[in-house]
């Protein structure tokens, strides 16, 4: 017997790769029990739509995380819809909210530029193309990006890591770690070293081999009186010397579980560094799976990927519909 038809035959074949619709259902399964079932809740006994059942949907709204306005925009919309009679069973209702999740979260994506690779366009012509990762400490930054390095390898382009975090203790061996788990190099000097002149090496480097991106790992905060958002300026001016234009993207971690107190940490960096694009983490680990929809309405930033597990490969392209569907569905 065929050793292929024997693998088959006991169940060990190859498992196929989850879609990004069942990897974001398992990653906001917890927001979706809190909000998807409240919905369900409200029409029991077929109960008809009236002011207490709005205030039970306001209170499910803010308490995953959705955010003030956008929650307030719904209802308003919620109720256009029932003095014109439009609405009276639950799944009209839960299609009205997808419909105003789908809008607030394809308004912030068609303002920002793109990434090469991860469904997104080529890369930048035949130039290098310079992507900054930026965040807190603890937010899921370095891990993130030896994700993303995996998904352009995947996707056949070459990429170089730059090792820019020269303050944090280990940071450079953590960046190290995904490096070689991804088969690529990593640009890096001494611990304490000047973080631009580590971007200038990486960024010079990746131009004369003709790499398509070099992502740089930046500091979350720094062990000096220095201001940390004044070195990231400085980091930026040092990489647009070398190639005009760069860094091209600057993608800003965020923990899903810090909710609405990541929007104090998005909106420092993003009036100071340029944001291009947000990568939330642990979207698996809250039920307040909402906070994609906040941090999009008050910052006008496109979410690019969300981390949905611990693997290498557990980084998905953002797509709204698919996580709108994903939440009632």
């Amino acid at each position: 017997m065929p050793l292929i038809l024997m693998i088959s035959l006991f169940g060990n074949e190859e498992k196929k790769e989850p879609s990004l619709l069942e990897r974001l259902k398992a990653s906001v399964s917890k927001t979706k029990a809190a909000l998807s079932e409240t919905v369900d809740n409200i029409f029991l006994g077929e109960r008809r739509i009236d002011p207490a059942v709005l205030n039970s949907l306001e209170t499910a709204l803010l308490s995953a995380d959705l955010g003030v306005k956008p929650t307030r925009e719904i209802l308003e919309a919620v109720k256009e819809k029932l003095d014109r009679n439009a609405l009276s069973d639950g799944a009209q209702l839960k299609r009205e909210i997808k419909s105003h999740i789908v809008r607030i979260l394809n308004a912030s994506a068609s303002s920002n530029g793109t990434l090469p690779g991860a469904k997104i366009a080529s890369p930048n012509g035949d130039k290098t193309r310079v992507i900054f990762v930026v965040g807190v400490n603890g937010a899921g930054k370095t891990t993130s990006i030896g994700k993303l390095a995996n998904r352009f390898r995947q996707e056949g382009l070459s990429v170089i890591l730059c090792a820019a975090d020269t303050f944090r203790a280990a940071a450079v061996e953590q960046l190290e770690i995904w490096a070689k788990r991804n088969g690529i190099e990593v640009v890096k000097q001494k611990s304490g070293a000047d973080p631009a002149a580590v971007v200038f090496d990486a960024v010079a480097a990746a131009k004369a081999r003709l790499f398509d991106a070099v992502i740089v790992d930046t500091a979350g905060r720094l062990h000096t009186k220095s201001n940390l958002m004044a070195e990231l300026d400085k980091m930026k001016r040092t990489a647009a010397k070398v190639i005009p234009g760069a860094p091209h993207d600057v993608l800003l971690v965020l923990d899903a579980t810090t909710g609405q107190n990541g929007l104090s940490q998005a909106r420092e960096f993003t009036g100071t560094v340029g944001v291009t694009g947000i990568i939330l983490t642990k979207l698996d680990g809250t039920a307040k799976g909402g906070i994609v929809v906040a941090i999009s309405r008050e910052l006008g930033l496109p979410i690019r990927f969300v981390g949905t597990g611990e693997q290498i490969n557990d980084l998905v392209p953002f797509d709204a519909e698919t996580y709108a569907d994903s939440l009632f569905n």
